[in-house]
């Protein structure tokens, strides 16, 4: 069965996209090319929830891009997956979306709480995990295969087998989340979302974060709480004053924001 997507994003939204990234558009859809693009919108766009807080309106898979494009902002996996595959779809890559559940502590969360993407390259006899929306995800794709770990900057990731044909990740040992093997289409996610925004269990609504990855570590606004990983040290400070965390927002991460979330 073949899964029915909206329409392709038009060149003017492509280039916009490509240049929020600081990328070219490839020539061709080579497994080279996703690892450009993946690493690049890796460290460029923050993952974070600060419309969750503000109870600003959001959309998930295309309807995101106008939010990370052209107000420059960063958002959750439904956002930032979605969006970037409704790019990859433009870029003649072979896409798919995947749900899947996050791990925390050892135990599974919602289904259809993780979006993520398993893509293919003419030239790599493997698909390709790919998750630019994920806060401890790796920074480059992943080959999809199962039991062999994979060395990225951000870790040693591995695919695992899971019970009913799903595929668990691992970073550095630890469950991160499960992926369901077949296939989604992004509107799949929507009650999920509309659940997100709105129960009083959403994790986006008990915490408030916004992070990024560095070239020497990462990073994280967790409220009004900074800290910054840099090449083994950790540097964390309480920012009381509301034009500093409003420059910090700007400065970090790139965050222009009017009114200041609350969390």
């Amino acid at each position: 069965m073949t899964l029915t997507h909206g329409p392709l994003l038009d060149e003017r939204t492509v280039a916009a996209y490509l240049r929020r990234i600081g990328a070219h558009r490839p020539p061709a859809p080579t497994a080279a090319a996703l690892r450009d693009l993946h690493g690049r919108h890796v460290m460029t766009v923050p993952f974070e929830n600060v419309d969750f807080h503000l109870r600003e309106p959001m959309g998930i898979g295309a309807a995101a891009i106008e939010k990370i494009v052209t107000r420059r902002r960063g958002g959750t996996c439904y956002e930032l997956n979605g969006a970037f595959f409704e790019l990859l779809r433009v870029l003649g890559f072979d896409a798919e979306v995947l749900a899947g559940r996050v791990a925390d502590g050892g135990v599974l969360g919602p289904i259809i709480g993780h979006m993520a993407l398993r893509v293919r390259t003419a030239d790599s006899p493997d698909p390709w995990l790919v998750d630019v929306g994920y806060g401890r995800g790796a920074r480059h794709p992943l080959r999809w295969v199962t039991g062999q770990p994979q060395r990225d900057p951000h870790g040693t990731f591995e695919l695992a087998p899971a019970p009913l044909g799903d595929v668990d990740l691992l970073r550095d040992g630890l469950h991160q989340y499960r992926l369901e093997d077949r296939p989604r289409l992004v509107d799949d996610f929507e009650a999920m979302w509309w659940w997100y925004q709105h129960s009083p269990e959403s994790p986006h609504l008990k915490h408030l974060y916004c992070t990024i990855p560095t070239d020497g570590g990462r990073v994280t606004l967790s409220g009004t709480t900074l800290s910054v990983r840099e090449n083994g040290a950790k540097l964390t400070t309480v920012i009381e004053d509301e034009d500093e965390l409003r420059e910090t927002y700007r400065a970090r991460f790139g965050v222009e924001l009017a009114a200041l979330p609350r969390g």
